[in-house]
């Protein structure tokens, strides 16, 4: 179960979402989209589209073309005496390619689809097909899609405890904007929702369901909106991996040159740990996303040095904490020359 917190905008979420997707339909899985707000068809036609054998080679070639004019435009404003020192490299290693390349400027072609099973659940249409019920002492919404995801775990043969006749394979579950007001609860609209429970109640029966069976889920929350800090705590609990993306729109980072190669920050608050009550939680604090012409691509932050005097001293003051949030348990993640492109 993968818990990703939504940026305020929902803009970079949205895309991992989809890249979640694209990744299943790419590798033969079966689908389950589930929304409130946006209809689960318009979302699997905008999935970006896959760069398969030399296709990506030279999109990825292209990228790094420019990356490399960006390092040199950054290497004349650096002093000569810093020139001579190694550089360090702002990717994690990569020693094998792992799942696939997607072009974010394209979307996939239907013919890709065919192959796989698709099921969806858009909650205005679940609502107006049946009367509204209340069962388990839970959000009505919720109910309906457990009861949904329950049903097709079991019809499609997805169930781990009862022996599969055919060839096995992977459910992939994607929940849209889960807790916002569309799904009917009030957790991100008042500090002490009437109904504080529905959410958790939901997420414990639906790791259950993810545990005895062959699937994988990933939920986006707008978590931004959630003041109470017990429910994230609770929700953070019945999740394997957390992650966060904190976008830099409409900030005050998104105007500081120290910030200026990147669109965002990534905190990873939870990673899974199989076989253990506690979860790690990762030290990593420097990981930072930018969204390219046609790669979406986390790098480790790298700061650039206090380049001119046209740097204010906010500016200033702001890169000596960024400096501090810098974690030298990283260092080992700074060799290597590939970017973790998805």
């Amino acid at each position: 179960l993968v818990f990703t917190e939504e940026d305020t905008y929902g803009l970079y979420s949205n895309l991992l979402f989809k890249y979640f997707l694209a990744e299943g339909v790419v590798c033969g899985h079966d689908l389950f989209v589930a929304s409130a707000k946006e209809h689960p068809d318009n979302i699997l036609k905008e999935l970006p589209a896959p760069l398969l054998d030399d296709t990506y080679r030279n999109e990825l070639r292209e990228e790094t073309t420019a990356v490399k004019s960006e390092e040199f435009q950054d290497a004349m404003k650096i002093a000569w005496r810093y020139q001579n020192l190694p550089k360090m490299e702002a990717s994690p290693t990569t020693s094998t390619k792992f799942g696939h390349y997607y072009d974010v400027s394209k979307r996939m072609s239907p013919g890709l689809f065919q192959s796989i099973k698709q099921h969806r659940f858009y909650l205005p249409e679940e609502l107006s097909s049946q009367p509204e019920t209340k069962t388990w002492n839970m959000n009505s919404a919720y109910t309906r899609l457990l009861q949904s995801i329950q049903r097709i775990i079991y019809q499609e043969g997805f169930d781990g405890s009862d022996p599969q006749k055919k060839q096995k394979n992977i459910l992939r579950i994607g929940i849209q904007s889960l807790g916002s007001m569309l799904w009917g609860d009030d957790v991100c609209s008042s500090d002490s929702p009437e109904d504080v429970h529905s959410l958790t109640k939901f997420l414990y029966v639906l790791r259950g369901l993810l545990r005895k069976s062959l699937s994988a889920c990933i939920i986006t929350v707008p978590a931004h909106l959630i003041q109470n800090k017990a429910i994230m705590e609770r929700v953070t609990n019945l999740s394997d991996a957390v992650v966060g993306l904190e976008s830099f729109i409409g900030s005050e980072r998104e105007t500081n040159p120290l910030y200026k190669d990147y669109h965002g920050l990534v905190h990873v608050h939870q990673i899974p740990r199989l076989n253990s009550l506690i979860c790690d939680v990762s030290d990593t604090k420097d990981l930072a996303f930018r969204l390219k012409r046609k790669l979406f691509t986390i790098e480790r932050l790298h700061l650039p040095p206090d380049l001119s005097d046209t740097v204010s001293r906010a500016s200033k003051q702001d890169l000596a904490e960024s400096a501090k949030l810098l974690s030298s348990g990283c260092g080992t993640m700074a060799i290597g020359k590939k970017h973790l492109d998805f």
